[in-house]
Formats: C-alpha cells, structure tokens, sequence
C-alpha cells in the first residue's frame, strides 16, 4: 500500500513538473512549427526500471509459435507465462519477482507522465500516409494505421515523438511505421487508454504503454516494447527487439584530427621505408667490412698473438699506442727477409749497439812488403820480399863442390 501510494505521489510530482513546462512553451509562442505542421516540444518518457523489459504485463503473458525476444520479460500480479517453450530470449524472465514489481511501478509512472504530456496535436483521422516531426499527437477516442506512417527527425536523433490515443489503438495487416532523418524508435511513445492490436505482419515502432492489454497477431514484428499495466500480453510467431539509445556519432568526420592514435596497427604495410632506422641490430653480420678502422684502438692488448701475421700492414697508424705492451715475444723470427729495400732510410739510428762481439774479427787487409837486400862481399843481393824465406851468398869453397863432396883426402 505504501508503496502504491509512493509511486502515485511521484507521478502526481512529475505531471505537475511537465505542465509547469509546458505552460511556459505555451507562454513562449505555443506550438511550433516546423515543415506547415503544427507541433508541441516532446519531452522522452522516463521508464526508470522498466527499461530493461520487451514484455511486462499484469495479467501474464501467452505465447503461440517461435517468438523472438530480444530484453527481459515479467508479469506482475499474475506471474503465468504460458509457451515459453517455443520462446527464443536474449535477457531474463523475471517472471513475478521483485524486479518485475519494480518495473510494474515504474511502468505506472512513465504511463501517466506519457498521458499527461502538453499541449496535443489533435489526430482526427487515420495515420497511414503522413509524414509527422517531433511532437504530441492526440486522439480522443481510437487511433488506427492503415499503411505507412513516416516519422521525421529533421536530422535531429534526440528528436522526442508521443502518441496519445484516448481508448484503443489498432494496426492493419502489414502497416508499419518508418523512421527518417535519425528519428529512433527509443524516442517514440504510444499511451493507449485501454487495449492496443497490432495486425499480421505489422512493422512497428516504438514503446505501447497501454493500460489493460496488448495482442500482437501472427508475424507481427516490433523494435520497441510491449508494456501492459493490467491486462495481458499476447504474442503469435513476433519478434520484439528492445531499442537502445545509445549515442549517434556524427555523420560528418570531425575536422581536427583525434589527439590519441588508433590502437589497431594499419593492416597494409605501408609503401615508402621508415625514415628512422630499426632499434634492433639484424642479427646477420653485414658482408661488406667497414670502410673506415676504428679510431681507439682496445684498451686490452689480445692474450695470443696471431698465429698468421697480416698480409697487408695498416694504412693508418693507431691515434693511440696501446697502454700495455705485449707480453709475449713473437717466437719466430720472419723467415724471409724482405724482397726490396726500403725506400726511405730509418729516421732514427738505433739506441743500443750488438749486445754479443762477432765470434770472427775480420783479418786486415795483406799490405806488400819492400824488397829486402842483403850486403855480401860481392855486393848487395835481394832476397825478395819479406814474404818468404832470406837467402845469403857465402863465400864458394876453394874446392870444386863437387869434388868436395867426393874427395876424402886432404
């Protein structure tokens, strides 16, 4: 009881909220007009908790044939749903709980501001065939739809559109309602006085909050909701899509770029090389040797010394000696001395002479002697040079030599 006396005090609130508002359109200039059609500024019907339903009813709710729904389902105080077997349901079936008397709450608020919204648009006949803008459209009695009724945004997708029917409102076979120029069917609100039909193969729109009941015949379809306050749902083969008032973006491109870059890598690699080289060395070494030595020598002088000693000696001499000698001797000495010459004489002369005398002195050179004389009694007589053996003359024997030799008598 508190409760039901709490949502009457809210809705009681709100109605007085919207005729302050409405009042003061109609002090402004009253009703606008847009496109020679009369019409008064919708205000979008606050569902609170109901929002989240396709199917909310009183009474329950009875399916016949495959039936698609697309958002939740409840009734509430008669919880019986009937050919939920046949029932395809993306959400939940609330069936009687307290979130189904929530939502029945809220549904009695939201039908009571969408019958109290000002001032109306009076419909007197059909709205097959007519093109309507945003507005209040109100008919005292029935409201039917025969045909295609276009609703038209004006490009503006917050564009707000409430249908007022004072009893019953009713659909013929493959009506449909046709939404243009970004009008949405989260922005339309039928408030019906008593029962609405939609006929076979109706395409509708919008959100019905009828106050007994609500039937929609075989292939009937709906991008909206189906909320009866008292009364009975009654689906045969529908498919009822909750709608989303999501955000719209804009159709025309911003023309300032956005400050952050897209986190997806473009799928086609792109035609011209990066002008910045890649961070990560490749991990083949280049075949090539590089053209120019390095300019510091390594500060740590190599434990082995090459087995081979280079071909070719540097063209450039290091910057910088090595900080540390090497301290193995090459073992060793070149066995080939070298083929020419150098082509410039040292520029220094050594510091230290042979530390070892040669084992053979070199023999002066032969210097020829004088002839020598000898002095005799018969005058001087060379002997030659110093070089051989001296020869004297002594004085002849007085006796023939060779007698000498053989004579042994005095």
């Amino acid at each position: 009881m508190n409760s039901s006396i709490s949502a009457r005090a809210a809705g009681r609130l709100r109605l007085s909220a919207l005729a302050v508002a409405a009042a003061l359109v109609v002090s402004a200039g009253g009703l606008l007009a847009t496109g020679g059609t009369a019409e008064a500024a919708a205000v979008r019907v606050p569902l609170g908790t109901a929002e989240s339903f396709v199917v909310l009813a009183g009474a329950g709710i009875t399916n016949t044939g495959p039936t698609v729904l697309t958002g939740d389902i409840g009734s509430f105080p008669n919880p019986a749903i009937t050919g939920t077997g046949t029932m395809t349901i993306t959400g939940t079936n609330h069936a009687g709980d307290a979130v189904t008397q929530q939502a029945k709450q809220d549904l009695v608020t939201a039908y009571n501001v969408a019958a109290g919204e000002l001032p109306p648009t009076p419909v007197t006949d059909d709205l097959g065939g007519k093109r309507l803008t945003r507005g209040i459209y109100k008919a005292d009695s029935s409201m039917g739809l025969t045909g295609a009724l276009t609703l038209d945004a004006e490009g503006d997708a917050g564009a707000v559109f409430v249908f007022q029917a004072g009893s019953t409102l009713t659909t013929a076979t493959s009506s449909s309602v046709v939404l243009v120029n970004g009008a949405r069917a989260c922005n339309v609100f039928w408030q019906v006085g008593s029962s609405a039909t939609l006929g076979t193969a109706t395409r509708f729109r919008g959100t019905i909050l009828a106050l007994t009941s609500i039937t929609m015949n075989t292939g009937a379809t709906a991008v909206g909701r189906m909320l009866a306050r008292n009364g009975a749902v009654t689906l045969d083969t529908n498919t009822i899509t909750r709608p989303n008032c999501r955000p719209i973006p804009p159709t025309t491109p911003p023309t300032t770029p956005p400050s952050t870059p897209p986190t997806t890598p473009p799928t086609t690699p792109p035609t011209t090389p990066p002008t910045t080289p890649p961070t990560t060395p490749p991990t083949t070494p280049p075949t090539t040797p590089p053209t120019t030595p390095p300019t510091t020598p390594p500060t740590t002088p190599p434990t082995t010394p090459p087995t081979t000693p280079p071909t070719t000696p540097p063209t450039t001499p290091p910057t910088t000696p090595p900080t540390t000698p090497p301290t193995t001797p090459p073992t060793t000495p070149p066995t080939t001395p070298p083929s020419s010459p150098p082509t410039s004489p040292p520029t220094s002369t050594p510091t230290s002479p042979p530390t070892t005398p040669p084992t053979n002195p070199p023999k002066p050179p032969a210097t020829p002697r004088p002839p020598q004389v000898t002095e005799t009694p018969e005058g001087p007589v060379g002997t030659g040079d110093a070089s051989g053996l001296s020869m004297c003359l002594l004085d002849p024997p007085t006796t023939s030599w060779f007698g000498w030799i053989g004579d042994t008598t005095p």
